[in-house]
């Protein structure tokens, strides 16, 4: 008998592929050791680059108090859209046509969210509601397929999880029938919720437990790469201020400079914090994923209130409040990375680093703030963050140095383990 051809298609062929090809969500438990982030996960998180750059946008025409406290919110809402998404792909992903679909979905709604974001505290701010409720919505289904399939023994953990994903929609979407300033309070509420439900789910779930299954190498990468994204809208923030200055030569010099905090949270970010594994004992993974709220919030801030601190560079002064916004959000940046290190491995293994760095920062955030308090002119002020980012940064570096370099070594000095040492790209 002649040998069936292996090329040739048929119907056998074709459900092979559909049950290759769409496959169900992998379950809890079931980690892909040594996986990085994927072609489609760099994809899916660009889309993110216009939704937080429309956010920042509206708070660089709106500077002030009011204007920043909307800014939160929304980047709130934002990010909590964000690490619920990423999570997802990264306990239950595949490279399959299922996960592709779902994630390109997710894209198209988030691309007609971002339609909405500029004026989300305005005139959009129903639409805005009812698209992001649609994306929690199959968030959340997403989620309810993978407790389908799981393993029991995770539902105490899954299901008010689930839970939380459909409530928050529910807040948010019926909160389009509320007046513009009640349904900005039904989204802090919800951004509020997320914030404490967190850590108390966190704490609930127990030390004893293998961080490697939640917070994974691909998943702190995903985190790095996200903050990258972020500081994305320094470097707009920056374009923007000179342009609508007219590109006069002290704008110019202003923006070059502005730019110079974007590179200082760079380097303290990614020395500091970045690429380090989280401790498998309560509260600490909670502390890493709450602690890059205000990290990205902060800097995508930092973008929105360049363009007015490049805007009026020469008039001397800029308007108040940009002074202390500017210098507010450097110091909770700067703040937001000891909280982050609090609950990385290094915090022990490098303890005589990191608890003496953290002290300096927090001195650091202080300085950070008599300098916006002084409200000294934008290029000035910008000179002296970059110097106390930089002073921050050099501290650090230079401690982790003496420890791990230690000219005369003595049996009484305090050793880091072998590899443990701050990421120098």
């Amino acid at each position: 008998m002649p040998t069936p051809r292996r090329d040739r298609l048929s119907w056998a062929v074709a459900t092979a592929f559909r049950r290759h090809f769409w496959r169900p969500p992998r379950a809890h438990g079931e980690v892909i050791h040594g996986r990085e982030v994927s072609f489609l996960e760099l994809f899916y998180d660009l889309v993110y680059v216009v939704v937080v750059s429309q956010a920042a946008g509206h708070l660089a025409g709106d500077v002030t108090w009011g204007g920043l406290g909307r800014f939160a919110v929304v980047f709130g809402l934002i990010w909590l859209a964000w690490i619920n998404g990423a999570a997802y792909h990264d306990l239950h992903g595949r490279a399959d046509g299922r996960t592709r679909s779902y994630v390109f979905l997710q894209m198209g709604v988030l691309v007609l969210l971002g339609v909405f974001t500029g004026e989300a505290t305005a005139g959009d701010g129903r639409a805005f509601a009812v698209t992001y409720s649609g994306y929690l919505l199959l968030l959340g289904w997403l989620w309810y397929t993978v407790r389908r399939q799981d393993d029991p023994a995770f539902r105490p953990a899954t299901t008010p999880y689930i839970a939380g994903v459909l409530a928050s929609a529910a807040v948010v979407g019926l909160s389009a029938l509320l007046p513009a300033q009640a349904r900005l309070t039904a989204w802090a509420l919800v951004v509020l919720g997320w914030l404490v439900g967190l850590p108390l789910q966190d704490w609930r779930s127990g030390a004893a437990r293998d961080t490697s299954a939640y917070a994974s190498e691909s998943l702190i990468e995903r985190f790095d790469l996200f903050t990258i994204i972020v500081l994305g809208e320094v470097v707009v923030g920056v374009l923007n201020g000179i342009a609508d200055a007219g590109r006069t030569p002290i704008a110019v010099i202003t923006g070059m400079l502005g730019l110079g905090i974007g590179f200082a949270y760079w380097w303290s970010y990614f020395d500091l914090v970045a690429g380090r594994r989280v401790r498998a004992e309560r509260g600490a993974l909670s502390r890493w994923l709450v602690g890059h709220l205000p990290v990205t919030m902060t800097i995508a801030a930092t973008g929105g209130v360049m363009v007015a601190m490049i805007d009026h560079a020469s008039h001397g002064h800029a308007p108040a409040p940009a002074p202390m916004v500017l210098s507010l959000s450097v110091a909770v940046g700067v703040l937001a990375l000891v909280l982050i290190s609090t609950s990385l491995t290094d915090w022990r293994d490098l303890a005589p680093v990191y608890r003496p760095v953290s002290l300096a920062l927090a001195i650091a955030a202080a300085v950070t703030l008599l300098v916006g308090w002084m409200a000294p002119p934008p290029w000035l002020q910008i000179t002296l963050l970059i110097l106390v980012l930089g002073a921050g940064w050099a501290y650090g570096i230079l401690k982790w140095f003496a420890v791990t370099h230690p000219s005369t070594p003595s049996p009484n000095r305090a050793r880091p383990q072998r590899g443990e040492r701050p990421r120098t790209s």
